[in-house]
């Protein structure tokens, strides 16, 4: 088992170090998902639980009703 682990693991390094076109998509693909989680989250989503409830107990009071459906 380890000697396969052992060959999966340099079959996907070899790999990776090989590719020349696949690091550029690679790199295009994390700047795509940085843009979607880190931007747009702190320009579009706001902190709901924040601006509505002052105090952490009823954060998490609000949380367990909607979690247990009891609303």
């Amino acid at each position: 088992m380890r000697r396969f682990l052992k060959n999966a693991f340099y079959l996907y390094y070899d790999g990776f170090r090989s590719m020349t076109l696949g690091k550029r998509l690679w790199l295009i693909i994390a700047i795509k998902l940085f843009i979607m989680f880190a931007v747009l989250k702190l320009f579009f989503f706001k902190d709901y639980l924040k601006t509505n409830y002052k105090t952490n107990e009823q954060r998490s009071e609000y949380v367990l009703d909607r979690l247990t459906g009891k609303q």
